[in-house]
C-alpha cells in the first residue's frame, strides 16, 4: 500500500500535468442548478433536464468508454455517467477537462458536472456528464471508511476529515446551529434585543473561574477574556434596556471533562422589571422550545436516566437538601470542619484551599449527580451566591434559581442584586476569599458598583452554554464543539513534507 507522501507525491504529478495543459485546477467561479438531493428527491420532475451540479468526488470507476464518478455535497450524493461520445472535449480556459483527462482526477477533488438527469440501465438515478469541469485538486487522499478513521486523537487535530468520513459529525453541528437558532427566535419574540459585549474586560466577573489574561499594547494594560456576559449586560440594564441578551464566546482557565471546556459559547438573558419566579416560567418554556426545535422530542435517555422536560418541574430546596443526604447538617450553623468531616465520610475531595463555600458547593454536586430531573434548584445560600438578590422570605438565602438534568447543571438565575452598598460588600468578601487563595473567587468590579449608585431596575437575569447541547446530543464537551483546542502538535510527514517550514 502507497504511503501517503507516495500519494501525495503522485497528485502532485497530476496537478502539474494539469497546469501544462493550460488548466486553472483552482478557479474561482463555479455554477450549480440544483443540490445533490434534488437530483434524487426531485427525480420525475428533473428527468432528461439539463442541471449543473457541484460537489467531492467520493469514488471513480473507468470501464474503457464510460466512466462512473459518485460526488458528494453538504445535502447527499449522485451518480455521473460519462461517456468518451457525450463528454465535450478539453476546454484549459474555463477548467473544463475531456474524457481523455479523467485519469488526472482523484477522490477528493471538487468537480462541477453539466447534463441531464437519467435513469441508467442498472436503475441509478444519475447526470449524463455533458461538461466536467475541475474546481479543486485534492493533494491528499480522504480515508476510504470510517473504520479507517477511528483514532479520537486524529479524528479531533483532523475535524474537517472526521466530518467527511463520518457525515453524521457534520450533522450535528447543523443541530447546534439550530439550537442557537431556535434560542435567538424565542427571545426575539419575546421582546430581548440582542446586545454584543466585549470579550476584553479590565475586571471579570459574573462566574466563579480562574480568567485568561491577555495584554493590550495600545493601552499598555492587561485585560481579561470574559468569564462570563453578566456585568455588562447588567450595565445595559442601568442604560434604560429592559430585555436584552448576548450569545457568544466565553473562556474559563480550567481542566477540560466530558462537560467543560476552557472556550465556550454561551447565552445570558436580562429582563428588567421581572424576578426569579418570572424567570423560572420563562425558562422552562424557552428549554422546551430549542430541545423540541433542536432534537424534535422532550424526552431524551441521557446517560443513565430517563427524562422528561414536558412533566412538571420539582422544586428542591438547598438547604432542605444538604440536611436530608449529609446526617442533617445545617448549612447556616456549622463550621468549616462539619462540612470537611461531611468530604471526607463520603470521599468527596477535600482540599487545603477549601472554604464554607466551596465545600458545601461540593456536597451539594454530589447529590446533583444522582438527580434525573427536571428540577429547579432553589433558595441558595446568600454566601454562595454573590450576584443574587436576598430572598426577604428567608434572609439567609437568594431568590436563586438552577436547573438540573440527568446529574448536571444546564442553567442558573436569580433575582438580580441591584443594591450597590450590599454588592460593594459581597464583593469585599469574594476579595477576602481571593486574597486567601482562591482563584476562582469573583474579583471586585468598583465601575459596576458605580452604575448600580446610578440605578438599576429590579431585574431577573440567567445563563446557559453549549453544554445543555452536549448532554442531551449526548456527547463529550470536545466531540461537541467542530474545533476543540488541543496541545500543538506537527507530525512527521508533515515536517517533511514543508521542509522550508520552520516549526
Amino acid at each position: 500500500m502507497a504511503t501517503l507522501t507516495e500519494l501525495r507525491k503522485e497528485r502532485l504529478r497530476k496537478l502539474e500535468e494539469l497546469k501544462q495543459l493550460g488548466i486553472n485546477p483552482y478557479p474561482a467561479h463555479s455554477g450549480r442548478s440544483n443540490k445533490l438531493s434534488e437530483i434524487t428527491e426531485q427525480f420525475s420532475d428533473l428527468e432528461n433536464k439539463e442541471v449543473s451540479v457541484v460537489g467531492r468526488i467520493l469514488t471513480i470507476r473507468k470501464l474503457g468508454k464510460i466512466a462512473f464518478i459518485v460526488i458528494g455535497d453538504q445535502t447527499g450524493k449522485v451518480q455521473l455517467f460519462l461517456s468518451a461520445t457525450n463528454m465535450e472535449e478539453l476546454n484549459a480556459t474555463d477548467s473544463q477537462i475531456g474524457f481523455k483527462q479523467l485519469p488526472l482526477l482523484d477522490s477528493g477533488d471538487f468537480v462541477q458536472a453539466s447534463g441531464k438527469v437519467i435513469r441508467t440501465q442498472t436503475g441509478e438515478i444519475s447526470v449524463d456528464v455533458r461538461r466536467l469541469r475541475l474546481l479543486a485538486k485534492s493533494l491528499r487522499p480522504l480515508p476510504l471508511s470510517r473504520e479507517g478513521f477511528t483514532n479520537k486523537e486524529e479524528r479531533l487535530r483532523r475535524r474537517y476529515v472526521d466530518m467527511n468520513v463520518n457525515p453524521e459529525v457534520r450533522e450535528r453541528f447543523i443541530k447546534r446551529s439550530n439550537f442557537w437558532r431556535s434560542t435567538r427566535e424565542f427571545l426575539d419574540k419575546n421582546g430581548f434585543n440582542e446586545i454584543n459585549i466585549p470579550v476584553l474586560e479590565h475586571t471579570t466577573g459574573g462566574a466563579d473561574a480562574k480568567p485568561f489574561v491577555t495584554h493590550m499594547d495600545a493601552l499598555d494594560q492587561d485585560f481579561y477574556l470574559r468569564i462570563s456576559h453578566e456585568l455588562p449586560l447588567k450595565r445595559l440594564l442601568g442604560a434604560g434596556f429592559e430585555k436584552v441578551y448576548d450569545i457568544g464566546p466565553r473562556f474559563r482557565n480550567e481542566n477540560y471533562s466530558d462537560e467543560h471546556l476552557p472556550e465556550h459559547v454561551a447565552m445570558e438573558w436580562y429582563w428588567a422589571f421581572a424576578d426569579w419566579r418570572d424567570g423560572i416560567d420563562f425558562q422552562t418554556e424557552l428549554f422546551k422550545h430549542i430541545l423540541q426545535q433542536s432534537f424534535g422530542s422532550l424526552s431524551f435517555k441521557v446517560k443513565d436516566f430517563e427524562v422528561d422536560l414536558n412533566r412538571q418541574w420539582e422544586e428542591w430546596d438547598y438547604a432542605e437538601t444538604i440536611a436530608k443526604y449529609y446526617d442533617g447538617l445545617d448549612i447556616f450553623n456549622c463550621s468549616l470542619e462539619d462540612v470537611k468531616q461531611q468530604l471526607s465520610k463520603h470521599k468527596l475531595e477535600v482540599a487545603k484551599s477549601d472554604n464554607m463555600a466551596r465545600g458545601i458547593d461540593k456536597l451539594w454536586k454530589n447529590i446533583r449527580s444522582q438527580i434525573a430531573g427536571p428540577i429547579w434548584l432553589v433558595n441558595t445560600p446568600t454566601f454562595i451566591s454573590p450576584l443574587a438578590k436576598t430572598n426577604p422570605e428567608r434572609p439567609l438565602t437568594t431568590q436563586r434559581f438552577q436547573a438540573v438534568v440527568a446529574g448536571t447543571e444546564i442553567c442558573n438565575g436569580f433575582s438580580e442584586l441591584n443594591d450597590p452598598i450590599e454588592q460593594f460588600e459581597r464583593f469585599l468578601e469574594q476579595q477576602k476569599m481571593r486574597s486567601q487563595g482562591d482563584e476562582e473567587a469573583m474579583m471586585l468590579d468598583i465601575d459596576f458598583v458605580e452604575m448600580l449608585e446610578y440605578g438599576m431596575p429590579p431585574a431577573c437575569g440567567l445563563g446557559f452554554s453549549e453544554r445543555v447541547f452536549w448532554l442531551f446530543e449526548g456527547v463529550s464537551a470536545r466531540e461537541g464543539v467542530p474545533f476543540p483546542q488541543l496541545r500543538y502538535e506537527v507530525d512527521s510527514i508533515t515536517r517533511e513534507t514543508y521542509p522550508e517550514a520552520k516549526f
